[in-house]
């Protein structure tokens, strides 16, 4: 990394030595040496702006934790208030650098001592009427993994639908949406 030198000097406006570069960058080529700090040197951030990053990637953990976990005893989606709450009796630290995948693993496992979750997946049985059924099926298969789907004799949609378990409500009211109240969901399994 860059030695103290370098840094007190490029603080004040200096230029570095080409001893110091090559001792630290092992090149004096200034686009290589930008290069390298750009890849692997840090932003200095304020307190301030530490703390609003994190409190960013705080919300983008509960959400994922409240869509993909469902409460182990009651086997309902945990609600996003529910999971701070619980996030605030435990102590866990949140990296605003890395990705939510990579830290909720961590998060989850020190959740489960004060809160029952799990990850959990649910398949949903979804039926659609003919006028409906494409604009449903358009919809809904970005929204999860379709495990099955048929269309019936007189054009209707009937799909089975992998989606994470805090999802459900959401895609029920996406299927009320779509076909105006016509529609019908039903779970056929969590897991």
């Amino acid at each position: 990394m860059i030695t103290d030198t370098i840094y007190k000097d490029a603080r004040k406006g200096l230029r570095a030595s080409e001893e110091s570069l090559m001792r630290v960058f092992r090149t004096t080529d200034p686009r290589k040496v930008a290069e390298f700090i750009v890849k692997n040197g840090e932003l200095p951030l304020t307190a301030e702006q530490r703390r609003r990053l994190i409190e960013q990637k705080r919300k983008q953990v509960i959400d994922w934790i409240s869509r993909n976990c469902i409460d182990t005893r009651t086997r309902t989606p945990v609600p996003p208030q529910r999971v701070e709450a619980a996030m605030q009796q435990i102590d866990v630290a949140i990296d605003p650098f890395k990705p939510v995948e990579e830290q909720v693993n961590a998060i989850i496992k020190a959740l489960q001592r004060v809160l029952p979750l799990k990850v959990a997946v649910s398949v949903l049985e979804i039926r659609a009427p003919a006028e409906h059924a494409h604009k449903v099926r358009n919809t809904l298969s970005r929204m999860g993994r379709v495990v099955k789907e048929r269309f019936e004799g007189d054009g209707s949609l009937v799909m089975q639908l992998e989606v994470p378990a805090g999802l459900q409500d959401t895609i029920i009211a996406k299927v009320n949406e779509l076909t105006h109240g016509s529609g019908d969901v039903k779970i056929v399994s969590t897991s």
